[in-house]
């Protein structure tokens, strides 16, 4: 009877201490597996660059805010390596060089690698997208670092500047509106709007 009792006592005092245990060590186990998650979170947002977490962002309306001051709006189109390319909707394409970009509003929750986001694209220097617009022979207006721009069209591309016809804005190029050639460093550029 009383051995009973006193076993049963013993026992419920011990399986409260193994109940207290096992939950003690389930609330470890779980806090631990939640700062691992957290850990692994951090190290893999770590390894996501700015044209990784945009590519994410394709086909929205974005602001850009650049080192001048100056916003540009518009539907993120493409995303290269060093460049973005956003349409403002009056048929106006620009291309805003990524390292003088200081903030961006409208971007998505997600980040796409450049493989699922294209992979000759995101490999794609602003040197090629500076060739292409010079062998379009497009009207451009250069966005400058600085602040202020300059209309032409772009004739040469060099290791790390353009070559730019300055004409007036919206005419072809012609021998006769060509008003000077002037020499851009690349590092200079900030955004290169062709005309619509």
């Amino acid at each position: 009877g009383e051995d009973q009792v006193l076993r049963t006592e013993v026992g419920m005092r011990w399986d409260a201490l193994f109940g207290d245990l096992e939950a003690q060590a389930d609330a470890l186990a779980l806090a631990d597996r939640a700062a691992e998650v957290g850990e692994r979170t951090r190290v893999e947002v770590g390894g996501v660059t700015l044209a990784d977490r945009l590519r994410g962002s394709l086909e929205r309306a974005v602001a850009l805010r650049l080192a001048d001051g100056s916003t540009h709006r518009g539907e993120l189109l493409r995303v290269g390596a060093e460049w973005l390319l956003v349409a403002d909707g009056t048929g106006r394409e620009t291309v805003v060089v990524q390292r003088h970009i200081v903030g961006v509003r409208g971007a998505g929750r997600e980040a796409t690698a450049a493989a699922a986001g294209g992979i000759v694209e995101s490999r794609l220097s602003l040197r090629h997208v500076l060739r292409g617009l010079a062998r379009d022979r497009a009207a451009v207006r250069v966005g400058l670092a600085g602040g202020g721009a300059v209309d032409g069209t772009i004739d040469r591309v060099g290791a790390d500047f353009v070559e730019l016809a300055a004409h007036p804005a919206g005419e072809p190029r012609r021998r006769g509106a060509v008003r000077e050639i002037e020499l851009v460093p690349a590092a200079a550029i900030a955004t290169v709007t062709r005309a619509g």
